[in-house]
């Protein structure tokens, strides 16, 4: 099974020149599955210390748009994210996309509070728990990139039988700590872990890192994005994540 993953620019809309590039990659790639980085559309809000029903609508309407165009791409299941309101401001929800069908499957449960990720004065946490879900054939579970920072969690999608994580994040340019997350996610998990990452800087400063990366079940880097090759593709096996949840340090119960 083909799983795609990405790096992709801040402020991105659909149907621009730009996401026509994008899409054309996509389409050519051929994945199975896609997971695209957090909160994909439009310009990252949380970067403004206090909540904005204006903007916040600004980005609830991009990812709408954005949303609708992935969705026509043709790839048979996608993993992303939108906002929508709940409770006076924002939740972060990520969402599966089946033929042309958007489900959510989780919301984001941890936010950081510092500049350029302000994100706790725009979302509230998600009280939904961290379960997984059938995607593309798959038994996969979601992360929202601080929620991948709590390394209990990928062990639990491993208990439940995921054969991948998907982390989408919006991080800054200190990569290694993902990295290292990804990494113990799977070895913790026993799963295959992909994650997909914003890059470029935002119109008040903010500068996203890139480097999307997937992990095999044992932990074992697989490939990473970058400004030459934002778009990477791997073959990813069930059977090996299943074999792989059998072995140390997996197997053991707490």
């Amino acid at each position: 099974m083909r799983v795609a993953f990405v790096e992709w620019p801040e402020a991105l809309e659909a149907n621009s020149a730009e996401w026509d590039g994008i899409a054309d990659r996509l389409i050519a790639a051929r994945p199975d599955i896609l997971i695209t980085n957090e909160l994909p559309f439009g310009h990252w809000i949380a970067e403004q210390p206090a909540f904005d029903a204006e903007h916040s609508q600004q980005s609830i309407d991009a990812h709408e748009k954005g949303l609708e165009a992935l969705a026509g791409l043709g790839i048979p299941a996608i993993l992303s994210s939108r906002p929508v309101r709940a409770e006076g401001l924002l939740v972060n929800e990520a969402v599966a996309i089946e033929n042309s069908v958007v489900r959510p499957v989780h919301r984001k449960h941890y936010f950081p509070e510092e500049p350029g990720w302000y994100e706790a004065s725009w979302y509230v946490p998600g009280s939904d728990g961290f379960t997984a879900s059938a995607v593309g054939g798959l038994t996969v579970g979601v992360m929202l990139c601080t929620d991948a920072m709590f390394n209990e969690h990928a062990r639990s999608y491993g208990r439940q039988g995921a054969s991948l994580i998907a982390i989408p994040r919006a991080a800054g340019t200190a990569t290694e700590n993902w990295l290292t997350a990804g990494k113990m996610a799977a070895i913790v998990s026993g799963g295959y872990v992909v994650s997909s990452n914003r890059v470029g800087r935002s119109r008040n400063g903010t500068v996203f890192g890139g480097t999307g990366f997937a992990f095999a079940p044992d932990g074992a880097l697989l490939a990473v994005t970058n400004p030459s090759d934002p778009l990477q593709v791997i073959e990813i096996d069930p059977e090996r994540a299943s074999r792989q949840r059998s072995e140390y340090p997996c197997y053991v119960r707490g």
